[in-house]
C-alpha cells in the first residue's frame, strides 16, 4: 500500500521567507502538496499574522502539518502556541525534532533562519513529517498530550 504525502502548509516573517522557499522547493520536489501562506519578500512584517493563518489551515484540517520560519523560529512558536489545537516545536537538533513528533504531536515545526543553516533545516524539516506519533493507540504519550489539551481548554 502506498503511504499518501502529508499536506504541509508553509509561513515565514521576513528573516525566514528564504529559507521558507528553499524548503517549499525540497518538499515540492518530493511530491508533497504544499499552501504557501507568505510572505514573499523581505520587507519586515509581523510573523504572528502568517503563523496564524498556516495553524488555522491545520486546525481546520486543510493541511497536516506547518512549518514556520523567522529568524529564531521562537517567536513563530510563540504565536503558533496560541492556536487552540497547535502543538508547535521550535527545533534546531535533529532529536528535537523527531521526539517533537513522535511524543508530543508537534503539528507544527519552528525554524530560526538566523540559527540553523539550510541544510539542516532541510533534515529538521524532513524528520518532523516523516515521523509519526508513537501515542496512536494510547498510552502515556497519548495521556500527556491529552494533559496539555485539557490545560488548553481550562485556559481558553
Amino acid at each position: 500500500m502506498m503511504e499518501t504525502k502529508k499536506r504541509l502548509v508553509f509561513a515565514a516573517d521576513h528573516a525566514g521567507y528564504l529559507l521558507k522557499n528553499a524548503l517549499i522547493a525540497v518538499f515540492k520536489e518530493r511530491g508533497y502538496e504544499i499552501t504557501d501562506v507568505g510572505v514573499n519578500s523581505g520587507e519586515s512584517c509581523d510573523y504572528p499574522i502568517y503563523a496564524e493563518k498556516a495553524c488555522n489551515l491545520v486546525v481546520a484540517g486543510e493541511a497536516d502539518l506547518a512549518i514556520l520560519c523567522c529568524g529564531t523560529g521562537i517567536g513563530m512558536s510563540i504565536a503558533a502556541n496560541k492556536v487552540k489545537g497547535i502543538r508547535a516545536a521550535c527545533c534546531s537538533d535533529i532529536f528535537s525534532a523527531k521526539y517533537t513528533r513522535l511524543h508530543n504531536d508537534a503539528n507544527a515545526l519552528c525554524l530560526g533562519a538566523r540559527v540553523v543553516g539550510e541544510g539542516l533545516a532541510e533534515e529538521l524539516a524532513t524528520v518532523f513529517v516523516e515521523t509519526g506519533y508513537e501515542g496512536i493507540d494510547g498510552g502515556k504519550h497519548a495521556r500527556r498530550v491529552g494533559l496539555i489539551t485539557e490545560i488548553e481548554n481550562k485556559n481558553k
